[in-house]
């Protein structure tokens, strides 16, 4: 315990954060969530994109926390 706790903690959270950002890019392509869906119908675009990130979220959650 140094004082490098909270460095530590940042750098898990950018890599936490980093990781739900690919893993909701990968999930968006697999399940062809284009701009042109956003395009045609915004509001199923913000529903698919939001169920996205959730399944990254938890993905990630168990990855880091739960490690």
């Amino acid at each position: 315990t140094t004082c490098r706790l909270n460095e530590h903690l940042a750098n898990i959270d950018a890599e936490a954060s980093q990781r739900v950002r690919e893993l909701t890019a990968a999930f968006a392509k697999a399940d062809n969530i284009t701009e042109q869906l956003k395009v045609e119908n915004n509001l199923l675009w913000a529903q698919e994109m939001n169920s996205c990130r959730a399944r990254a979220e938890e993905i990630v959650l168990r990855e880091v926390a739960y490690r």
